[in-house]
């Protein structure tokens, strides 16, 4: 997919825990883990707020465009 998600890294620079911010944003533990680990296909916006307010962040510390990288199924979207 060509949007990477470092929330992983801001976790890491902040010296947050997975578990702690889910709590504090108020999401589960096993859904914020999703979007960690990139499987996940969407986000609200008020969950990327909630998530760069508890960091400190903006939400391109969180989300990156990789250029080039294609997800299945969009194959020919665009041509």
């Amino acid at each position: 997919m060509p949007i990477v998600v470092n929330l992983d890294v801001m976790l890491a620079k902040r010296k947050r825990r997975l578990g702690d911010l889910a709590d504090a944003i108020g999401i589960s533990i096993q859904n914020l883990s999703i979007l960690k680990t990139g499987k996940a296909r969407a986000m609200r916006f008020s969950t990327l707020a909630a998530i760069c307010r508890e960091l400190d962040c903006q939400p391109a510390d969180i989300l990156e465009y990789v250029a080039g990288e294609d997800s299945e199924g969009d194959a020919g979207e665009g041509s």
